[in-house]
């Protein structure tokens, strides 16, 4: 009582005290900081910043919308659009020094490839055409909808640019008739020379030495090749929080308990209740509610929509009668037959043949409706006199992208399909072959298959781990992580009998992290300026345990690590070295004296060519070709470092190619080659820019 009195006469004095203590707090987070405020920007390309809010927005429509229909993540949506605004940047520059302006025009055609807009019921007039005074008048009387708008707006003039640009680069890129003959040159003009080669191979590995230094002058020398971004290595071992053997046992009892009726007391009646056996339950739904943790499914299924490893035994089981306990993936079930549906699922091949202003974007040949009949008419004549023409018929002539697979739609239920062609299916047997009408076309359809279906009430609980497993868990990932900050890591994993997984290199933006899954706290807190190699820190990761992490090493922005560029440098190193050893030991006036000095013999090449090098025995080598062709005939040449070895040749004679009266099919092949180069803007582009990322502050 006399230490609260004299706390309550220093109340005063004790609040001051931690009113002090916290100023101290924030000012020594403020030094530690710096007085700098958090960037507002996500980054800048070129010079040019990124506004944060802007780029927010478009991360969070992109994470909305996701990407082919499948879900993505914040930080795989904010990758996507810091590409994207990288490459709208740098081309957009481009864009301003040549002088590359867009019409309306341009804009439209852009929208008009567009099928959501191009072949959209509302912009189109009586002829199935894209209309432009309907397009701009549906966006005059919505003005909402145009404001949305705006953002494709954007894209279209981008695209529309880009595309001005991309052909200037195609155009700039022509081949001439002098380029068609240099390249047919190339390829006719042959060479027979004789040759030595003493390869890599004959030189033992163990008699060159490759260290770290000579793998990092090779680097330095190639420094484009081996840029890199800033990483973080993090070793990590992973505790699951999983169920025990006992957790298992306990789960399997519980719910085999369901297979026999029990009696409960009742609080509100004070009397005991007989619960119904799974068997005996009236109302299966209503007991699935009480019993399952997921929910009540009333739906047919097919045998392969079951479990493989049950699936047999699920798809025979007599109406009524239960199959289990059994377990599929994290939870105990328990299957009883409700019932049984035939040719619940059916499946079927197709031919469409399509005509103008119907809803198909890649139409084979344009046709009217009675032409697109007509056709229709003969391919149902061929295909009911001979069956099994059915997939190459659909091959070469459906205009559905399911050509590619001989029409074939795999299996579909009931109202999947567009109602005519659904009707026509599921009315008729297997192997029917008959043509229907839809808004998409004519289909000549073959019915294929189908599958009955089983509908089943189960009754699933998860296998999850006891309140003490978890416990258990926790415990040991704590004190593990305690003795991890002052000991050896590895060793204090193999004492506890903990697996140290292989090392995570991890970039600022990355978020995977091996067995953990996508786990970006502990890549951020890698990156963190104040986390240092050795540190050690323990994560709790949802469904999964805890991860006990260490920062193992900090790759710095610039050269590739030694380590990284070794598997692939390694070799290139060795075989210079073993080139050096072997060059010394090729001397000779002849190319019979210097074979005889390095235990080999002399070799032919009879008509090798330079878009043609490969020697037998020996693979592609073509600057020793390039070489013999650059050597005058009959005189030994200098030592050559090739792909496999080293070669000495001496040039025998050369054949011209015979003059041709045209070099269109060369001229052609150089055009070919020169269309590439447009893909290659990007690359090159983004290898000069100076891109500044701070989305790390953000996410």
């Amino acid at each position: 009582m006399a230490v609260l009195q004299k706390i309550r006469k220093r109340s005063g004095l004790l609040l001051l005290a931690i009113g002090f203590a916290l100023l101290a707090f924030v000012v020594q987070d403020l030094f530690t900081k710096g007085f700098k405020s958090q960037a507002k920007d996500v980054g800048s390309i070129n010079g040019k910043d990124v506004s944060f809010d802007q780029f927010r927005i478009k991360v969070a429509n992109v994470e909305k919308n996701g990407q082919n229909g499948q879900p993505m993540t914040q930080i795989q949506a904010a990758n996507q659009v810091w590409d994207q605004e990288i490459a709208i940047a740098l081309i957009s520059d481009q864009f301003e020094k040549a002088g590359i302006r867009t019409s309306e025009n341009n804009i439209i055609e852009i929208f008009k490839k567009d099928q959501n807009i191009g072949q959209n019921p509302a912009f189109l007039n009586q002829l199935g055409k894209f209309d432009l005074a309907k397009f701009k008048e549906y966006f005059k009387n919505n003005p909402e909808q145009a404001k949305a708008f705006e953002d494709r707006q954007t894209d279209a003039e981008i695209n529309a640019k880009y595309q001005i640009y991309s052909a200037m680069i195609k155009g700039g890129m022509y081949a001439t008739k002098a380029d068609g003959q240099f390249k047919y040159k190339l390829e006719a003009d042959k060479i027979n020379f004789d040759f030595v080669s003493v390869l890599y191979s004959t030189v033992k590995d163990s008699e060159v030495k490759v260290t770290d230094a000579d793998i990092l002058d090779y680097m330095k020398k190639n420094e484009k090749k081996f840029k890199a971004e800033e990483t973080r290595e993090i070793e990590f071992v992973l505790i699951e929080d999983k169920p025990s053997a006992k957790d298992q046992e306990e789960m399997k009892a519980k719910i085999n308990g369901l297979l026999s009726g029990s009696v409960v007391f009742n609080a509100d009646t004070k009397t005991n209740d007989t619960l119904p056996s799974f068997k005996s339950a009236t109302n299966v739904a209503e007991f699935v509610g009480a019993n399952s943790d997921k929910p009540y499914d009333s739906t047919f299924v097919t045998k392969q929509d079951l479990p493989a490893e049950h699936a047999d035994q699920l798809f025979a089981l007599p109406a009524g009668e239960i199959y289990g306990p059994y377990i599929n993936g994290k939870y105990y079930c328990l299957s009883k037959a409700m019932g049984r549906k035939a040719g619940a699922k059916a499946k079927a091949s197709h031919i469409l043949i399509s005509w103008e202003g119907t809803k198909v974007p890649n139409k084979k040949e344009k046709r009217t409706k009675e032409q697109a009949k007509a056709k229709a008419d003969m391919l149902l004549a061929q295909a009911l006199a001979n069956p099994g023409s059915f997939m190459i018929l659909a091959m070469t002539n459906s205009d559905d992208s399911s050509a590619q697979q001989g029409g074939d739609l795999g299996y579909f239920a009931p109202g999947q399909m567009v109602k005519p062609f659904n009707d026509f299916v599921f009315a008729n047997p297997v192997g029917k072959i008959g043509l229907v009408e839809t808004e998409f076309g004519y289909h000549i359809i073959n019915i294929t298959d189908k599958q009955d279906a089983i509908r089943l009430a189960t009754v699933s609980q998860k296998i999850e781990p006891s309140e003490n497993t978890s416990n258990e868990a926790y415990t040991k990932a704590t004190q593990f992580e305690m003795d991890a900050q002052t000991k050896d890591f590895a060793a204090t994993a193999k004492a506890a009998k903990l697996s140290v997984n292989p090392a995570i290199k991890a970039k600022a933006m990355d978020e995977a992290f091996g067995a953990a899954g996508n786990q970006r706290q502990i890549v951020k807190w890698a990156f963190t300026s104040d986390t240092n190699v050795g540190d050690v820190k323990r994560f709790e990761v949802v469904n999964v345990g805890n991860v006990i992490a260490r920062l193992k090493k900090i790759n710095e922005k610039g050269l590739m690590t030694v380590e990284d560029a070794k598997p692939s440098v390694e070799g290139i190193v060795k075989n210079k070295k073993k080139a050096e050893k072997i060059m010394a030991k090729m001397k000779g006036a002849t190319l019979e004296a210097i074979a005889k000095s390095n235990a080999t013999t002399v070799q032919n090449a009879p008509a090798a060519s330079v878009e043609n090098s490969v020697l037998a025995n020996v693979g592609a080598e073509p600057k020793v070709v390039g070489a013999a062709f650059g050597t005058a005939a009959n005189k030994v040449s200098a030592p050559i470092e090739g792909n496999s070895g080293v070669y000495v040749v001496k040039t025998k004679s050369v054949t011209k190619a015979p003059k041709l009266p045209k070099y269109d099919d060369y001229v052609n092949k150089v055009k070919s080659a020169n269309a590439q180069a447009a893909g290659r803007i990007f690359p090159a582009l983004k290898s000069d820019a100076k891109i500044d990322d701070n989305r790390l502050e953000f996410y």
